[in-house]
């Protein structure tokens, strides 16, 4: 994961503890999970928009070519 091992992530931990204090923790990490999983679902939505987007071109393009040959 980033190449982090154990130790620096548990650093980490101590170090956001140390700054924001045991009360917010909870709050900050909800944050960070709600934005992560908006994050996830932009590059899912965008991703099938690009399939989608390819599929229809690749379609187009099929039916381009049988119609040139039957001509």
């Amino acid at each position: 994961m980033f190449g982090l091992g154990g130790q620096e992530l548990l650093l980490i931990l101590f170090v956001v503890l140390l700054f924001f204090g045991p009360s917010k923790l909870p709050e900050l990490a909800r944050g960070l999970g709600k934005g992560m999983r908006e994050f996830k679902k932009a590059q899912s939505d965008l991703e099938n928009e690009f399939n989608k987007a390819v599929d229809t071109a690749a379609s187009t393009d099929e039916k381009d070519v049988s119609e040139k040959k039957t001509t």
